[in-house]
């Protein structure tokens, strides 16, 4: 992890489908060596096969599928260390990981992220907003974008997911962040066939998320972050 080749405030990279587990390797390692002085700031885009996530106050109450439904859909349950209930993530969503010191600015990185997404539903002619009492990005449709972040150390890691061409019925196996609300993505809010390539949705979020954290921008290729792909 030490002398990544990029000097901006704010390195990117765009890995594909990573494994949820491998996800969380990697922002633990970057978190580390972040805090060592041998990485800079990094905004991690991905999507994840399918799995539902516990967080840290996480009620399992809130997963509505037995354990065997959920193998034979082929949906993993993971508990994990950000904060927040149950979420669930899979093809077709756009993960963003900001793994970045913030110190005690949890509300204005977690607000960064919702502006830069807001934006980029702007771009695509989609009215949304951040709700504060049930946390996240929403629209007419419904939520269309989670956030939950592990701010310990003032190192934040985990981030934001988008719904871009998910597969919705999926979000039937849970509460999400328990509460019972419609869920919207944006393959279902826009014309059919509107262009919706996740990597290119990545590259224009991530300058997005960068104006939105005011910090310059730069490109890492994903084999210097190299994780494991599925």
């Amino acid at each position: 992890m030490s002398d990544l080749p990029c000097p901006a405030h704010l390195q990117w990279s765009y890995l594909g489908r990573v494994a949820y587990a491998t996800g969380l390797e990697l922002q633990q390692a970057l978190r580390q060596a972040l805090l060592q002085g041998a990485s800079g700031d990094t905004l991690l885009l991905l999507e994840h096969p399918p799995v539902i996530t516990l967080g840290r106050w996480g009620n399992a109450e809130n997963v509505l599928a037995p354990a065997a439904e959920l193998r034979r859909r082929g949906v993993e349950l993971v508990r994990t260390d950000r904060g927040g209930d149950v979420t669930y993530h899979g093809p077709g969503q756009l993960v963003g990981y900001p793994i970045r010191r913030i110190g005690r600015g949890v509300v204005s990185h977690v607000q960064g992220m919702a502006d830069a997404i807001i934006a980029l539903l702007k771009e695509h002619g989609l009215r949304s907003w951040w709700r504060d009492d049930h946390p996240g990005v929403w629209t007419e449709g419904g939520k269309i974008a989670a956030v939950g972040v592990d701010a310990r150390g003032g190192v934040a890691t985990h981030g934001f997911a988008l719904n871009v061409s998910v597969d919705l019925d999926h979000f039937g196996l849970i509460v999400p962040c328990g509460h019972q609300a419609p869920v919207a993505s944006m393959d279902r809010l826009l014309s059919p066939g509107t262009p919706l390539e996740l990597a290119a949705l990545a590259g224009r979020l991530a300058h997005l998320l960068a104006r939105a954290y005011g910090a310059n921008l730069c490109f890492l290729e994903p084999g210097l972050v190299a994780p494991a792909r599925v």
